[in-house]
């Protein structure tokens, strides 16, 4: 079987490593004490099996570092984010793909607080400061239709391919599978075709979620686009949960097999690319690899 593999979760595996990793900087807290721990966190996934690795500037953003310190020095842990990346890509004895994140800026799971009028230019920034390093985009977690395209639009000038990946409601049976936002599957598809997106993902939700979406999303999208999957392992939230206050229990369901039923599952509703997000560790990478 052909797939993409994609890395796990950066910010639980330099957490599980031992690296500084508190919130709210979450897995940002690497680049700032110490860099060398998100370098062997790549190389970590890469030895796993992972085809791609993701950049590890989620956090490098206001929502986790704060406005102040985002101003002063998010341009440049973003591209310390984007040379670890490639250094640990070029060191393989392999073809390794390097995807610049592109995150939420004001809170993962929160379409609310999307705000149209300051994401441009900080958007602009993490591509810029990216480009140099990478493959391709990957504008993950995105919670809503605006902020997808958004993304893609800031991206567009840097000449590389974008892929768009959105998380999704956890809690709709798989047959409601929706955006954050509560918008459609097929707006999302809609809104990468008109952006010229590569692939269009779905990330960071419970696994449950994702075949629908997946089986929706191949149906409603042109041949020539791909569609993928890499959920996090976290346990349900809590209902009064709110970012950055916590750090998440995971899915002792997920080990031993757990999350490769899941991901078989994704592969037979035609997906191409697969993975892990939070929770989602090279071992578990290890394990996707085997079912090649």
């Amino acid at each position: 079987m052909t797939f993409t593999l994609l890395d796990g979760g950066m910010g639980k595996a330099l957490e599980e490593a031992g690296a500084p990793f508190r919130q709210p900087e979450w897995s940002a807290l690497a680049l700032l004490d110490d860099p060398s721990w998100v370098r062997r966190v790549h190389d970590d996934f890469i030895a796993a099996g992972a085809d791609v690795i993701i950049t590890n500037n989620y956090a490098v953003v206001p929502f986790h570092l704060g406005d102040d310190r985002f101003t002063a020095r998010g341009a440049e842990l973003t591209a310390l984010s984007g040379r670890l990346a490639r250094e640990a890509a070029d060191a393989a004895d392999r073809d390794i793909l390097v995807a610049g994140s592109i995150p939420p800026l004001f809170g993962s799971y929160q379409p609310e607080l999307f705000d149209p009028e300051r994401a441009p230019l900080m958007l602009t920034t993490i591509a810029k400061e990216l480009a140099p390093f990478v493959d391709f985009f990957v504008a993950e977690t995105q919670s809503s239709v605006p902020e997808a395209t958004a993304s893609a639009a800031a991206v567009q000038p840097f000449g590389a391919p974008v892929w768009l990946s959105a998380t999704l409601l956890d809690e709709p049976a798989p047959e409601a599978a929706a955006l954050r936002s509560g918008e459609s599957i097929e707006a999302l598809c809609a809104a990468a075709v008109k952006s010229g997106a590569a692939a269009v993902l779905f990330n960071c939700s419970h696994p449950e979620v994702m075949e629908d979406a997946i089986r929706r999303a191949h149906a409603a999208l042109p041949n020539d686009v791909e569609v993928g999957a890499y959920a996090n392992a976290f346990e349900p939230k809590p209902a009064v949960y709110s970012a950055n206050e916590v750090l998440m229990t995971h899915r002792a369901d997920l080990d031993d097999g757990g999350y490769d039923a899941f991901v078989q599952s994704w592969l037979d509703a035609s997906a191409t690319i697969v993975g892990g997000c939070c929770g989602i560790m090279p071992r578990h990478i290890t394990s996707l690899a085997a079912l090649r």
